[in-house]
């Protein structure tokens, strides 16, 4: 029985949810979401917010119970406050900087990395060492800070690479003499 499933999605104000054509769709200040709904499960939307509950007893509608809510939960979070993710830079020449719709990395290669930035991705550089990146997808925001980290991540000798805020790198002793 999923504890998380069993919580309803609360709506705040300034923000409208309708279930139409197999869709969850939420709209608020920041723009407007969607995901598919599930066929073993019954959404309920009412005063005390959406309620995601199991249509019937299988495993498969329990299974996708929790992580249901969870999305639908995010659908809301994004178009109220939006996601953030912040990634580091450590090395010697190493920097980031935006140019335009690029991202423009000087990771220790023979060139430039440029990473096209999509749309509904808002990349900041407050410094040539921190990338941020924002937007109210949680998993596109996810999937961009990623795809950044994946050019260079950090080694475990040095520290060298992209990382992301908060993340801990287990480091290694060099060769002893």
């Amino acid at each position: 029985m999923s504890r998380i499933g069993k919580k309803a999605v609360s709506i705040p104000d300034g923000v409208t949810a309708t279930m139409e054509d197999g869709l969850v769709k939420v709209k608020g200040p920041k723009g407007e979401l969607s995901t598919p709904m599930v066929d073993d499960l019954s959404y309920e939307l009412s005063d005390g917010g959406l309620l995601v509950t199991p249509a019937n007893k299988t495993t498969r509608a329990r299974a996708y119970w929790g992580m249901q809510r969870t999305l639908v939960q995010n659908l809301v979070d994004g178009v109220t406050e939006g996601y953030t993710k912040v990634l580091e830079i450590n090395g010697v020449g190493y920097r980031a900087a935006v140019k335009g719709k690029v991202l423009n990395l000087q990771l220790g290669f023979s060139h430039d990395v440029d990473f096209d930035i999509p749309e509904g991705i808002t990349i900041k550089t407050p410094d040539q060492t921190t990338v941020e990146i924002s937007g109210i997808d949680k998993q596109q925001v996810g999937q961009v800070a990623a795809e950044i980290r994946r050019w260079r991540k950090p080694e475990p000798y040095k520290g060298k690479g992209i990382k992301y805020r908060g993340e801990y790198v287990f480091r290694k002793e060099g060769k002893k003499k």
